[in-house]
């Protein structure tokens, strides 16, 4: 099969039918043998009506129905296990992605030989609460992902080679660093398309502005930890600990060593217990203890839980 299409989608009805329609035009015309996957997030309204009706009416449809609303990140995780395509291909069903894209992101991944491609919207029809905290969070994200021709991180329309997908694990919500998880996994071919966008056709944005800012930076930050020191925890934790307790143990040494040198010289000192200092330096002894045996104890456990993807689904069609 030559493309596999992921729609993760929550509260679309309006725009499912029209979508498919869509991808069913560019497909026939450019001879592409493809199969549409569409994941319903937990909608409370027709959407998952909708997708078992086109399911009756073709063969190309997949549908996967989660029981609650996970998020894209989760979707996108149930639908690229589905995948059978050799090219993987991602949008949202809000039509705000075009379809026309496809031939040549498929082109550029299987001629091209990039293992991504994510799409750029250069001129969009969002409003200032969604642009404006998307063009600080990719500046951020470019800086700390060191992927600098990457201008949209958060853009949904992406091309991957059907190996990138079952190879990475996408979880939480770290939907906008999948390029992100790709380069780390080994994957570097990593290239950028400009796309149309087009203005939102049917309802509302389900993303706020403020809320998808500060969320994209708190997971930039888990993602870079787990990245740096994900596989050895130790390395963060046993030497913050380690100069913790170092520093704490010294610094007990001193506060005795002051009360001996008094003692000596027949001056006035105090019991050590009496000094701030030596409560100080014994909670950084302390401190430091618990931190290296975090670093071990991360060390035992490992990083990657069984039941993080875990997701509870109602029915795969």
């Amino acid at each position: 099969m030559d493309i596999s299409v992921v729609i993760p989608l929550f509260n679309e009805e309006e725009s499912i039918p029209e979508l498919f329609a869509w991808i069913e035009r560019v497909m026939k015309a450019n001879g592409f043998s493809y199969e549409v996957i569409f994941v319903n997030d937990g909608s409370t309204d027709r959407s998952w009506e909708i997708i078992e009706q086109l399911k009756n009416q073709s063969p190309f449809v997949k549908g996967i129905k989660f029981r609650r609303n996970y998020g894209k990140s989760p979707a996108l995780y149930c639908g690229f296990k589905e995948a059978e395509g050799d090219v993987v291909i991602t949008m949202d069903a809000d039509l705000q992605d075009s379809p026309d894209e496809i031939p040549e992101l498929y082109r550029m991944i299987t001629e091209d030989g990039y293992d991504l491609v994510s799409g750029w919207k250069q001129k969009r029809y969002d409003p200032l609460s969604k642009t404006i905290p998307t063009k600080l969070f990719n500046a951020t994200a470019r800086k700390v992902s060191g992927i600098k021709n990457l201008h949209d991180f958060n853009c949904g329309l992406k091309a991957y080679r059907k190996v990138v997908v079952k190879n990475i694990k996408v979880y939480c919500v770290k939907l906008r660093y999948i390029p992100y998880l790709a380069k780390n996994a080994g994957f570097k071919k990593i290239g950028e398309k400009v796309v149309h966008h087009q203005a939102r056709k049917f309802g509302k944005t389900k993303f706020g502005g403020l809320n998808r800012f500060f969320n994209g930076y708190l997971d930039l930050i888990s993602l870079w930890f787990l990245s740096a020191f994900g596989v050895k925890p130790m390395h963060f934790f046993g030497l913050l600990g380690s100069l913790m307790f170092i520093f704490g143990f010294i610094s007990v040494i001193i506060v005795g060593a002051t009360k001996l040198y008094h003692m000596h010289n027949g001056m006035a000192y105090r019991l050590v217990t009496d000094s701030p200092y030596f409560y100080l330096s014994l909670t950084a002894m302390i401190i430091g203890t618990q931190l290296f045996m975090a670093g071990f104890l991360g060390e035992l456990i490992s990083r990657t839980s069984p039941e993080r993807n875990n997701y509870q689904i109602e029915k795969i069609i």
